[in-house]
């Protein structure tokens, strides 16, 4: 009977104490809140501002406010350079909203968070291919939106990224030693990239490649194509002298 007593006792003080802390997070009416977090916002500062959207937010008062909280808790990690949280909050706002009138706004900025985690090539490339990935999405969602331009822009770019990686690796490759391995990244490239200007490059160290190789047709072959696709190429000399030899 005592241990039973006690074990209420305990819960009871547990669902008090939670009480109390819930009813310390909200501070204010949520209105009041939402707008206290404008003006830190304003101010540029972001965590205060966030701290405040959240109250809001888990007020659970208004679903248009609570809403509005979230977008801007977004706009927040963002604008504070915290990429990672605000990929994953613009990501959230658009499963909690997916016909909201700013959820194409939400895939537009949860893309650039992953865009503006992109570093040098040498890099994880996850960065790269979350971005790419998610500005597609938004031309398949929202085509004709109203960052089309911008998301093509970034797209080709993404795409760019990801063909100096592949030359980044294969002329690893060819450095140090694994011809085989180097013409395979190589011609991968060329297939998945045809229409970047890097080609030429692609073109110049895969037809190195075959001659380490000893596959001096395939070789030529590439050297002529260099030269007659891109003639104004920095490799076109290089390439036109050894078609030459």
């Amino acid at each position: 009977m005592k241990r039973k007593l006690a074990a209420l006792l305990i819960a009871a003080l547990a669902a008090a104490l939670f009480q109390g802390c819930a009813a310390a997070k909200l501070t204010g009416p949520p209105d009041v809140l939402f707008k206290e977090g404008e003006l830190s916002f304003q101010k540029g500062n972001y965590e205060d501002a966030i701290a405040q959207w959240k109250k809001v937010k888990e007020s659970y008062e208004s679903p248009e406010l609570s809403a509005r909280a979230e977008i801007n808790i977004s706009d927040a990690y963002f604008l504070n350079k915290d990429y990672i949280e605000a990929a994953a909050a613009y990501e959230d706002f658009r499963k909690l909203h997916p016909k909201h009138e700013r959820a194409g706004y939400a895939l537009y900025r949860q893309a650039l968070s992953h865009y503006n985690q992109i570093h040098s090539i040498d890099t994880d490339q996850t960065p790269v291919k979350n971005a790419l990935a998610t500005f597609t999405s938004y031309l398949t969602l929202y085509p004709g939106g109203e960052y089309t331009a911008e998301v093509n822009d970034k797209i080709r770019d993404c795409r760019d990224k990801q063909l100096q990686y592949e030359i980044y690796v294969g002329r690893f490759y060819l450095k140090t030693g694994k011809t085989t391995a180097a013409i395979g990244r190589f011609e991968t490239a060329l297939r998945m990239f045809p229409e970047l200007p890097r080609c030429d490059e692609v073109l110049y160290y895969l037809a190195k490649a075959y001659e380490k190789a000893e596959q001096g047709s395939k070789a030529r072959e590439a050297f002529e194509r260099l030269v007659k696709e891109f003639p104004a190429s920095s490799f076109a000399g290089d390439a036109s002298r050894a078609v030459g030899k």
